[in-house]
């Protein structure tokens, strides 16, 4: 999706402890149109102030840093003067536990530095940047507040006599991108484990997430989730997500998934187009395929393919979309069954596995 600058430039503070980063970010921004450098600051503490006498539109910010580290700026930030974050990590198994709870703190979405902390080929990312900068200054922050650690969701009741010896195993495909953790976070632990369906997932995100998004949703919800391999089979009350870097794909067999590396969709690996166009080819069993908030298109095209089979479609509704592209898209093509704000797809999807 392409994000048209706004008539008055996007004000960016760049927050890094690394000088040359702060360089580096603060150029990037500096020659992109429609950008403008706001400020630069070296933690925690100076992006607090600095946000509060500036007014940044966009934040970008660094998570490693020292005296007060990007998450605890940005809880901060989100509780005393919220504004549009994006996050830049690290690859590291830590780096990519913290980006998850940014995310779940209020972060807009992240991108990986290339090669670290301190790295001089950010220039490599200069496109993903800008543009996840003019996408997070269209968010409405309202829609990415932070998870509230108290008592478990509710689940989603099952209907009476759908157990999982019932009946055929439904196969539910879910594809996300732009705020899909926090909707997958959402969601997920309100499905019941007594749903006869098997969940397949597809979270775009940079190599090096996907397991540490699959290990958090799994500790939160009463279905079991992982990151897929080649191979794995298909099973009632459990969910498979599409390891980064991979297409997933509903196997030739329709019972086990497999893993590819052919060339990206939409610009994009794995891609939910992939995964619901297999399911429309080689699923026997009844289908529901399910769009989430994201930018682009990617799903639309595998929707439509799983409605023209029979299968059960839902898209999330604008009102709760962190970016309404993916499932405008889908949406526009006529084949959604229902369109449903983010806290009512979980009864959704139960309702479409009855």
């Amino acid at each position: 999706m392409n994000i048209a600058p706004k008539e008055s430039p996007i004000r960016v503070l760049v927050v890094d402890d690394s000088a040359l980063m702060r360089k580096m970010i603060g150029d990037i921004v500096s020659e992109a149109e429609g950008l403008a450098l706001a400020g630069l600051a070296r933690n925690g503490q100076e992006a607090l102030e600095m946000a509060d006498s500036l007014r940044p539109d966009v934040i970008t910010l660094d998570l490693e840093m020292p005296k007060m580290d990007g998450l605890q700026a940005l809880a901060r930030l989100m509780e005393e003067r919220p504004t549009p974050t994006v996050i830049l990590s690290a690859h590291a198994k830590e780096g990519a536990e913290a980006t998850l709870l940014a995310l779940e703190l209020g972060a807009v979405d992240f991108i990986t530095k290339p090669s670290g902390s301190i790295s001089l080929d950010i220039d490599r990312v200069r496109g993903q940047l800008v543009e996840r900068i003019r996408v997070a200054a269209d968010v409405d922050l309202s829609k990415l507040a932070a998870r509230k650690a108290s008592r478990p969701p509710r689940a989603a009741p099952a209907p009476r006599g759908q157990g999982k010896s019932a009946a055929k195993t439904r196969v539910v495909a879910i594809g996300s991108s732009t705020g899909g953790t926090r909707a997958l976070a959402e969601i997920m632990p309100r499905l019941p484990s007594e749903l006869n369906a098997a969940y397949l997932l597809v979270q775009h995100m940079p190599q090096g997430f996907t397991k540490s998004l699959a290990e958090r949703l799994n500790a939160r919800s009463r279905v079991p989730v992982r990151e897929a391999g080649d191979g794995d089979a298909v099973s009632s009350g459990q969910a498979l997500l599409a390891p980064a870097g991979w297409h997933l794909r509903l196997a030739a067999d329709g019972k086990s998934v497999e893993l590819g590396k052919d060339p990206t969709r939409h610009g994009v690996r794995p891609s939910v187009d992939v995964l619901m166009e297999s399911l429309a080819q080689n699923c026997a069993n009844p289908m529901v395929a399910v769009i989430l908030t994201g930018m682009g298109h990617d799903g639309a095209r595998g929707l439509q393919s799983i409605k023209k089979k029979g299968g059960r479609t839902l898209a999330e509704d604008k009102s709760t979309c962190v970016v309404y592209g993916m499932p405008r898209a889908a949406a526009e093509t006529g084949a959604v069954d229902e369109v449903l704000p983010l806290d009512q797809i979980p009864e959704g999807i139960v309702r479409a596995c009855s």
